[in-house]
């Protein structure tokens, strides 16, 4: 697990500097008002852990201060991902994948895009993932 992990509150703040910086904590905060219901003091509470994370730059603009990312939306997702991964039996991540695409609305050109890339992944794929889990980790036989 990544010591800058994201929390689920974090990223509400994230995606919304991610889409419009530099940005104050009230222009946060009116964006999510509706979504949530936090009072600014919260909000200014999750944008000051992104910033002790490094998640977020800060720079004082008079009386207010203005938030810009300093990692890319990419970024964070991907280092989510290897988190998720981490943290499964290797022979589970293909049914982990088959379940994301069975929950997700993909567009076809995503799916072109992930058809192609099967293909590729085909010609060089085990005939079996081995489990390199710790005995007594996972259910599988070792």
């Amino acid at each position: 697990m990544h010591e800058n992990q994201i929390s689920p509150s974090e990223w509400e703040i994230m995606r919304v500097v991610w889409t419009t910086h530099p940005i104050t904590s009230k222009e946060i905060n009116d964006i999510l008002k509706e979504k949530k219901e936090w009072k600014l003091a919260t909000t200014k509470t999750l944008i000051g852990r992104l910033v002790k994370k490094g998640l977020l730059s800060t720079e004082q603009k008079g009386r207010k201060y203005e938030y810009s990312p300093l990692v890319s939306e990419k970024e964070s997702i991907d280092e989510s991902i290897d988190d998720l991964l981490d943290q499964m039996c290797d022979t589970k991540v293909g049914r982990s994948v088959e379940t994301i695409l069975e929950k997700s609305v993909v567009s076809k050109s995503d799916l072109e895009r992930l058809e192609a890339l099967i293909e590729k992944k085909k010609a060089d794929a085990p005939k079996e993932v081995k489990c390199t889990c710790t005995p007594g980790q996972c259910s599988c036989v070792h």
